[in-house]
C-alpha cells in the first residue's frame, strides 16, 4: 500500500509535466486553450487521471479531447522520463466539470438575488396586519392594572353589599330566616 502523500506529490508532478509538455512540445492544431486543472493518481501509482478544461465552444472541446488522446503516448513517456518512477502511470484525460458547475451555481445565485429583490420591494410597500407594534409596553400594563384595582376597591359590584353575599340574604350572623 502506497503512502497517500507520495501519490499526491506524484499527481502534482504529473500535472506540471503534462501542462509544460502540452505548451512546449505538442504542436497539434486541434489543441485549443487547454488548462490542466487537477491530477489524481490511484493508490498503487499505476493510473493517473488528468482533468482539463478548454476555453471555447463544444466543437473546440471535442477537437481538444481528440488531440489529447492522440498525444497520450508522448505525454506518458515524458511523465516517465521526468518523474523517474519504476512504473509510469497510464494517463486518462477527463474534461473537468468544474466550470459548468460554477456556471450553474452562479445562475442559481442570480435567481436567488432576483427573488430576494422582489421580496424586498414588496416589503417596502407592505402594511402591518395589526398594530404597528403588537407588543404591550410595561407602562400600559401598569395603567391597566391601576384602572382594574380602582374599580374593585370602590365597592361597586353587582348587587352585593359591603357586608358580603351572606348578609344580603339573611340576618347579621349570616343565617337565613325561614
Amino acid at each position: 500500500m502506497t503512502d497517500t502523500a507520495r501519490a499526491r506529490k506524484l499527481a502534482d508532478r504529473i500535472r506540471v509535466v503534462v501542462a509544460e509538455t502540452l505548451q512546449r512540445r505538442i504542436k497539434d492544431p486541434r489543441l485549443g486553450y487547454v488548462t490542466i486543472t487537477d491530477t489524481r493518481v490511484t493508490g498503487d501509482l499505476r493510473e493517473a487521471t488528468v482533468f482539463y478544461t478548454v476555453y471555447g465552444d463544444d466543437e473546440e472541446r471535442a477537437a481538444s479531447a481528440a488531440a489529447l488522446e492522440s498525444a497520450k503516448g508522448v505525454l506518458r513517456s515524458e511523465v516517465g522520463r521526468q518523474t523517474g518512477v519504476r512504473f509510469t502511470p497510464s494517463l486518462e484525460f477527463v474534461a473537468d466539470a468544474l466550470p459548468d458547475n460554477a456556471r450553474t451555481i452562479e445562475d442559481l445565485l442570480a435567481k436567488a438575488r432576483a427573488a430576494d429583490e422582489e421580496v424586498r420591494k414588496s416589503a417596502t410597500d407592505a402594511q402591518y396586519a395589526g398594530d404597528a407594534d403588537p407588543y404591550r409596553k410595561p407602562a400600559e400594563e401598569d395603567d391597566d392594572l391601576d384602572a382594574e384595582g380602582a374599580e374593585g376597591a370602590s365597592g361597586e359590584g353587582e348587587g352585593v353589599d359591603a357586608e358580603g353575599p351572606a348578609a344580603a340574604a339573611g340576618d347579621e350572623d349570616g343565617r337565613t330566616q325561614a
